[in-house]
Formats: structure tokens, sequence, C-alpha cells
């Protein structure tokens, strides 16, 4: 099965990655079960997450359903198997080399995808993604030799890449479509009306190469659902307080046009936001975070879920609203990218930044990006 138009992460809920409300188990595998129930067919897992909890939790709720009747995507590539946590930085790419050489490369993806599938209850992924990449998993020749050997020995039917977790790594993904297309089916950006940079300049490289786009932060944080207003506060330790001061006031404020073009579409503003997204070629998948927002006055989360399902199917912007749409949310430059920057100038011992190289800024020049990216 393909990915369908809607998708659920199991980081939503805040259980495994915090934002907003922390659900207890029983409420996190329900909301599961409310996006099953509500029409969503798509559920995207990463074994990194809770260390393979939020793969268990969603193999069991799944589990009550007809495998044929949903499509599961999993995320791969964060070595929490022999690799150690570096605080903030999170668990290791498994390319790091102080862990094994390219010839472990297989070995790793392969234990990796069967110890994924176990915790889902699963016997092949519908589409296998490379996880949170470093600049080898956007390269080598190794890595994506591994990924095709996966689904040639059935343990996925499609192959894909997810960069993150920060923004950027454009130039970076479009090495990848270019190099790797011919294996990539899919792959994760971020997007949404208020974020259309610098995931918009993927689009172009991604439908030439035949790789189908999800997007994922189509919420921009929790303020396409509508219950984040001017002044609303955070608990201690929700991950969207690294965002500037004032990020929720200013979004509210240039949301205010796009409120009139969801009203007369009948849209809520969630729906407005996928909508938006799922009308350029080639996204044809959307997964928002869902959030439990802190506070008595707060929507119900298994209510948001609903009424993201309830995406119409078949609606689309016309081309002129959403190039209107897009100037309305545009942040070009509003924020440093990961992924190759000429910031550096050697590399560095953070998996997401690494220097710029020439092949790059070729790219950059002719997807019209200039050489100044």
């Amino acid at each position: 099965m393909n990915l369908t138009r809607t998708a659920y992460g199991t980081w939503s809920g805040g259980r495994y990655m915090h934002f907003g409300e922390v659900l207890d188990e029983q409420r996190y595998q329900e909301c599961i079960r409310v996006a099953y129930e509500a029409g969503i067919r798509t559920f995207v897992t990463a074994d990194v997450y809770g260390t393979g909890k939020a793969d268990a939790s969603l193999g069991e709720v799944l589990s009550d359903y007809p495998r044929d009747s949903y499509c599961l995507v999993g995320m791969i590539g964060h070595d929490f198997i022999d690799g150690e946590r570096e605080g903030s930085k999170g668990y290791p790419r498994f390319t790091n080399p102080a862990l094994r050489s390219s010839e472990g490369y297989l070995d790793f993806l392969r234990r990796a995808s069967e110890s994924s599938l176990r915790d889902c209850r699963a016997d092949r992924f519908d589409l296998v993604m490379l996880h949170n990449p470093d600049e080898l998993g956007y390269t080598s020749d190794a890595v994506w030799k591994a990924m095709a050997t996966l689904k040639q020995e059935g343990l996925t039917d499609r192959l894909g890449i997810a960069p993150g977790p920060a923004n950027g790594f454009t130039l970076d993904m479009l090495h990848a479509f270019e190099n790797f297309g011919e294996l990539i089916d899919w792959a994760m950006v971020i997007l949404n009306p208020l974020e259309p940079w610098p995931g918009q300049h993927v689009l172009a490289s991604a439908k030439k190469n035949g790789v189908d786009i999800l997007t994922r932060v189509v919420d921009y944080g929790g303020l396409f659902h509508g219950d984040m207003l001017p002044g609303h506060e955070f608990r201690p330790g929700d991950h969207r307080t690294y965002r500037p001061e004032g990020w929720v006031e200013h979004g509210n404020e240039r949301m205010a046009p796009m409120r009139d073009i969801a009203a007369k579409h009948g849209l809520s503003m969630i729906q407005f936001a996928s909508a938006w997204n799922l009308s350029q070629e080639p996204v044809k998948c959307v997964v928002p975070t869902v959030i439990q927002e802190a506070g008595d006055d707060a929507v119900p989360i298994e209510d948001k879920i609903r009424d993201y399902a309830a995406l119409p199917e078949d609606f689309r912007f016309s081309q002129e609203e959403v190039e209107a749409i897009r100037s309305m949310g545009d942040n070009t430059g509003c924020m440093m990218l990961k992924g190759a920057s000429k910031r550096h100038e050697a590399p560095t011992e953070r998996p997401d930044e690494w220097p710029m190289r020439g092949d790059l800024l070729e790219l950059a020049q002719q997807y019209g990006l200039t050489q100044d990216w």
C-alpha cells in the first residue's frame, strides 16, 4: 500500500517527543486508534522514538486492523544499539566512523529494520526512510546500495529519506535526488504556509527525479491547530520553546489573511495548511504533529485528529491561491539552516552540519538558488 494523503506520526501526543502535554500510554494509543477510525491510513514511526517503544505502541494498536488496510512507514538510521546517547545530540548515526566502516552499513540497516518490524508486529514496511542522515547518508553509494538491498530482501516495498530534525538540508537533498533518485521513492521535508522556505526549493528536483514528497510540521509548531493564541504558555521542557520569542504572536498575525481564504473554502486552519501543501507537486502526503496543548481551554487532541482527518479528498487550491498564500507566509532567510553551509570551513563534530562543497553550489545555481545560498 502506498502512502495516502493524510498520515499520523508516532511523535504526536508528546509521549516520545516533548510537545505539549505528555499523554499516558492508554491515551497515546487511543489517539492512534482515533486516527485510524477517522480515516487516516498511513502511519509513520521511527525506531529511535522511545528506543522502540513508539513502534511497539503503534504495533499493538494496528494489530486490531487488517495489515492490508494501512500503510506502514518506518524510519531508521540512529544507532541506539551499539552507539551511546550524546546528550542533546541524541544517538549517533549508524554511519559514524567510530561505530563501523561502510562494510557494516547493510548489517546495521538490516538489523534495525527487522527489530523495528518486530516491534510494529509486521513482516515488511511499505516504506523505509533513512532518518536524519549525516553527510555520508546523502552522498555515500554504500549507504544507498545497502538501502536498496533492504528492498531486494523484502523488508520494504519502497525507500525514502527523512532529513532533520532541524530545518535545512536543501542542497543535500538536491544532491541525493540527482544522484540516487532512481532508488528514492519518497522524501520528507518541512513545509507549511508559514514556512515555505527552504522546503519549497526541493520540489522541482523531486518531481524531475520521480520522488514523491511527504511534508511534516504542516501545523507550524501547532499554530494551525487553532488553539495557540498570543500569550500562549508552554510547559517546561516543551521542545517548541527553542523557537524565537514572540513566534506565536507573529505567526497569528501572518495567519490573519489566511483565515479569510480558509473560511471562503470552508476549511479549518489545519485543513487549510494541509491542502496548501498538497496543492503543490509532487507533494502527495502530509503528516502534521498533533499536540495536546497545556491548559484547561485547550482543544482535545482527539478532536484535532478528527479535524485533520476530515480534509476534503479532492480539494486543491488554484495556482494563483498557492502563490498568494506563499507570499503571505514568506519566511525566506529567517533562520540558520542545517546541512552544508559556508559557515564551516572544516568538518564539525555535529552530525547535522558540514562544509559547503563545490558540487552543491553548482546544484544551487542550476535550481536558481545562487551561490550565496
